[in-house]
């Protein structure tokens, strides 16, 4: 465990930095710091032990009394002070046993030891003694791989072929990397899960803020490009119109157009598609939609020089995207209406726009224990804790409101937010309630948006709309909304995955016909039979449906390509394809699964499912489960091709 020079207070001394440090730390964070750095176990029983937290509230204080609370934080200041200066971690890296005892009583609760193995993975990734990334195999010659996308995927895959020697070019139609994060620039736009969750293992920035804005974000984008060296192998400003699998070849065919507008073929012997799930904003079938003599726009492509002072500004949509904007704009617009076709559940917001103290962000850069204990803890409280309230238990005697008693505890939760968030205001109390269970469709965070409700110039208006006309919107009653702009934030075409280029395999057929239209379905998300040496990140139903950081669920996806294609290359084998009956057998499975999760309940309709009703977005299993499934390839599931040239030496 190395040691920084970082000292945010000038000439201070350190350890006054880290006194003044350790006084805003996370209390149950700073006990586990201790716990390593001394070796003393007594540190993890009363009176130390933290209480269990409320929510998603990061339980600062871990509920001691203000005087175990001094004693651990003199005990840990010293011991990092120690540290600093030369002494050794007592427990450099504990066992998985004591993991899971020590986050157990982190989080106030039983950690079960079944989730030892991910928790020592991810400490040993975002810890103070990373593993060297050091090639494990050696692939063959010339071996090439072509990613389509230089989003947060996009990234990760190029990085993680080019550790392994697998020569790799980043196709991306931006004229920078960060994908989503680059389209979206809409007022408000942030990211809903921390920010030390929201980024790589690896590589965890000086988060200025608990949440990031978009800004913040795509800067650290910006600098991972740079720190990865992976502009180099990125082609900007570059369309891929088609890709399909020459047999003969053993080739993937990639059409593209430059930025000049003309257009070029490649091949490379790899295909992976990072073209994400949210780059085709989505626009409702209105009449009249050409008709409006404002501006309008979708919140993806808000226009730079878009301003709404002093405006009449309707907002179609009350998603993500909505929550954000809205109370970003509401204190410029003259008027504000909101077109509300459902409600969502929406929790409390606990730091929202709050800054890290230049103290605590002094701790999390200086001491790597202190960081990767803090990630973990974040980890635990986004991840499986909320699985079991989304399992439907047929006994349940109140399904139109909840799916079992843990899920009712929610309802009533989150109804209980509504109203002291609107107290005085039955009307938009009415209007603002789910009538389905929670978690039914994503939760929303709370950015401002009940008090925004309730300001003099905003209506929430639930009645349908019949017709956009020139001057505004037409409600099915008859009244018309006057409106100078107009905002759709309604979300995008999340289930037509892989649905920007056209993609042939190996019979000819097109994914989009294999899918018939919008049934996507891959092994692991990640491989489709009959589409040889292809991989899609990002892909059906590997959304972290109940919780968690989608950067994670990636990392996963692509600790399986690499283990794939290691062991494909020790076998002498250049290409692999998913057999069909284990990609029916996954999938089979994950329609069972989620037949008795909570995105099946005949009362819940969301971006999750396609037009058949299937689930085809969010992943039914446990993080755990999808850790374990991902972390090692089985050759088996796959049909093997040794290279071109061997075969036909073979039939000589």
């Amino acid at each position: 465990m190395t040691s920084r020079s970082h000292n945010p207070r000038g000439k201070r001394s350190y350890d006054s930095v880290v006194a003044d440090a350790v006084r805003d730390a996370n209390i149950p964070t700073l006990l586990m710091v201790l716990v390593q750095l001394t070796g003393e176990l007594r540190w993890l029983d009363d009176p130390y032990r933290p209480t269990r937290g409320k929510g998603l509230s990061e339980n600062d204080t871990g509920g001691l009394p203000d005087t175990v609370q001094d004693d651990i934080r003199q005990a840990a200041a010293d011991a990092i002070c120690r540290w600093h200066d030369g002494e050794p971690v007592a427990i450099p890296e504990p066992d998985e046993a004591l993991m899971t005892r020590m986050l157990s009583v982190a989080m106030g609760e039983e950690v079960p030891a079944e989730y030892g193995p991910m928790i020592l993975d991810d400490l040993r990734a975002a810890g103070p003694a990373a593993p060297a990334e050091t090639a494990p195999f050696a692939p063959a010659p010339g071996y090439s791989a072509i990613v389509i996308g230089a989003g947060i995927s996009g990234m990760l895959a190029a990085r993680q072929l080019r550790n392994v020697g697998v020569d790799c070019t980043v196709l991306e139609r931006n004229p920078s990397v960060g994908g989503c994060w680059f389209n979206n620039h809409y007022p408000g736009c942030g990211v809903d899960v921390p920010s030390y969750l929201y980024s790589f293992s690896t590589d965890i920035a000086d988060w200025p803020h608990y949440y990031a804005s978009r800004d913040e974000l795509h800067q650290y984008l910006e600098g991972i490009a740079d720190k990865w060296y992976l502009r180099e192998c990125i082609r900007f400003s570059t369309t891929v119109t088609s890709a399909r699998w020459d047999e003969g070849r053993q080739l993937w065919i990639v059409d593209v157009v430059r930025p000049d507008g003309t257009r070029e073929v490649l091949h490379s012997n790899i295909l992976i598609s990072a073209v994400g799930a949210f780059g085709k904003p989505k626009l409702p079938d209105l009449p009249g939609m050409d008709r409006f003599e404002g501006r309008t726009c979708h919140t993806a492509t808000w226009p730079d020089d878009l301003d709404v002072s002093g405006k009449r500004v309707g907002v179609i949509g009350n998603g993500a995207s909505a929550m954000q904007v809205v109370p970003s704009v509401a204190d410029k617009a003259q008027t504000l209406t909101l077109f509300q076709r459902s409600a969502h559940w929406v929790a409390p917001f606990e730091k929202f726009r709050t800054p890290v103290p230049e103290s605590v962000r002094f701790l999390l850069q200086e001491v790597p224990l202190y960081r990767s204990w803090y990630r973990q803890r974040l980890a635990w409280t986004l991840n499986d804790k909320l699985y079991s309230a989304l399992q439907r238990d047929p006994a349940w005697p109140h399904p139109e409101r909840s799916i079992n008693a843990i899920n009712d505890g929610h309802r009533k939760f989150f109804t209980r937010y509504i109203e002291s968030e609107l107290d005085g205001r039955p009307d938009l109390i009415e209007k603002v309630t789910p009538n389905y269970p929670p978690f039914g469709k994503r939760i929303l965070l709370d950015n401002g948006w009940y008090r925004t409700l309730t300001r003099d110039h905003v209506e929430l208006v639930t009645d349908s709309i019949a017709e956009i006309t020139p001057k505004g919107v037409r409600l099915a009653d008859g009244r018309e909304v006057e409106l100078d702009v107009l905002v759709f934030a309604t979300g995008f075409d999340v289930v037509n995955f892989l649905s920007s280029f056209e993609l042939t395999g190996r019979s000819g057929r097109s994914l989009r016909e294999v899918w018939d239209g919008d049934d996507a379905r891959a092994y692991l998300g990640t491989t489709v039979p009959d589409f040889p040496n292809m991989f899609c990140l990002y892909g059906p139903n590997t959304q972290a449906g109940h919780g968690g950081s989608l950067i994670f669920y990636l990392e996963c996806q692509m600790r399986y390509v690499i283990s794939l294609l290691g062991k494909m290359f020790q076998a002498g084998a250049t290409v692999v394809d998913c057999l069909p009956e284990v990609n029916d057998k996954y999938n089979d499975d994950v329609d069972a699964a989620h037949q008795r999760m909570i995105w099946t309940h005949p009362g819940v309709h969301s971006y999750y499912q396609n037009s058949r009703g299937r689930v085809v977005v969010s992943n039914p299993w446990r993080v755990v489960d999808w850790w374990t499934m991902t972390n090692d390839a089985n050759l088996s599931d796959y049909r093997l091709q040794k290279p071109v040239d061997e075969r036909q030496e073979a039939i000589r």
